[in-house]
């Protein structure tokens, strides 16, 4: 089994989810007492989220690749960036390794047209829905991705920010959210892509019939399934 370094913290309750995830579907698959081979590189969110603010992705970038660097240097094989928006600065960390860097969005693709799911409306922070690097990164795949109205991708941004990221669960803001999934189905949209790692936390499929992809989830699963092949 190949050891999986993920670089984690932002949040750390999605990292949380991403480490039972893990263990969880290796233990599926090998069953028995089998679990995980991983570490976990956890940074302090707020360091993250004010250069976010800024609009400092260079130092940004230079802080996750030091931490990568870490991970393949203890010997992970591969590297996992739990978080959505830190993919924006994928291309850096990449350079920074001579290991593998497991893409998000990737992972989220792969599943998206094995499903035959070719246009998807797209939520997650205000950096992953307004700016080009992730949704390129999808229609790279052959996927057409939509995002919210601006107003409603001031909401999505916000709840992520001021109550999913410090463990608020709030069915008003669910609520808002499955109202803002359904204006993107009336845009055509064949299902939904939860392009943060928080909001599985808020939204789950029994909440709403328009098919959801957590990228938590599938980022998960095409960890696993990288560690446990030859």
């Amino acid at each position: 089994m190949k050891t999986i370094g993920i670089i984690g913290g932002m949040s750390w309750e999605s990292t949380a989810t991403y480490y039972r995830l893990l263990n969880q579907r290796v233990r599926q698959q090998l069953g028995g007492h089998h679990s995980a081979k991983l570490m976990i590189s956890s940074v302090d969110f707020a360091e993250v989220e004010a250069l976010q603010r800024a609009g400092d992705w260079d130092n940004a970038a230079a802080m996750l690749a030091d931490e990568a660097l870490k991970l393949q240097n203890a010997g992970a094989d591969f590297i996992v960036i739990a978080t959505n928006t830190m993919h924006k600065v994928a291309p850096e960390i990449q350079a920074a390794i001579s290991i593998p860097l497991l893409h998000i969005a990737d992972a989220t693709a792969e599943r998206l047209k094995r499903d035959g799911n070719h246009h998807v409306g797209l939520l997650g922070t205000r950096f992953t829905m307004s700016q080009p690097f992730y949704k390129e990164r999808l229609e790279s795949h052959g996927i057409r991705v939509t995002v919210p109205e601006d107003w409603h991708q001031d909401i999505v941004h916000e709840i992520i920010y001021q109550e999913l990221v410090q463990g608020e669960i709030n069915s008003h803001s669910r609520k808002q959210y499955l109202s803002v999934i359904d204006s993107l189905k009336h845009q055509g949209v064949d299902a939904i892509i939860l392009g943060c790692t928080e909001i599985g936390l808020l939204v789950q499929q029994h909440h709403t019939p328009v098919p959801l992809y957590d990228t938590t989830d599938l980022h998960a699963e095409s960890a696993v399934n990288m560690a446990l092949s030859d």
